[in-house]
């Protein structure tokens, strides 16, 4: 099992910034990828951006140069900076972990942590 911790959301203005960490526990052992989705209301949940284990990162379109994924796998924590900021970005941030233990695969997702971008 692991255990995911998300801080840091809160409300803010366009163009302001925020920073998101996720804390793992449990078989940390075990995590290959971390990520963070977001889910606003209404809408399906989507990937903000991801990290590899070798430190490879992705984003989406909507987010690429405005956000930045980091990781510290001595502290078990990934981050998200996120800049110039918008109301579209307004959702619920979940932080992800991904696990392979002897070839099988799990996703494990924290409790979630609101964004508010108000105009």
């Amino acid at each position: 099992q692991v255990q995911l911790v998300e801080s840091g959301g809160g409300l803010v203005q366009a163009g302001g910034s925020l920073r998101l960490s996720c804390v793992a526990s449990g078989r940390i052992f075990s995590i290959k990828d971390m990520g963070w989705y977001r889910q606003a209301p209404g809408k399906q949940r989507e990937l903000v951006a991801i990290i590899r284990s070798g430190g490879s990162t992705n984003y989406a379109d909507s987010v690429k140069g405005r956000f930045t994924i980091s990781r510290d796998n001595a502290k078990n924590t990934v981050d998200l900076q996120m800049n110039s900021l918008k109301p579209e970005d307004t959702a619920v941030y979940y932080c992800t972990a991904h696990t392979v233990i002897l070839a099988v695969e799990k996703d494990y997702w924290g409790q979630g942590t609101q964004v508010t971008v108000s105009a």
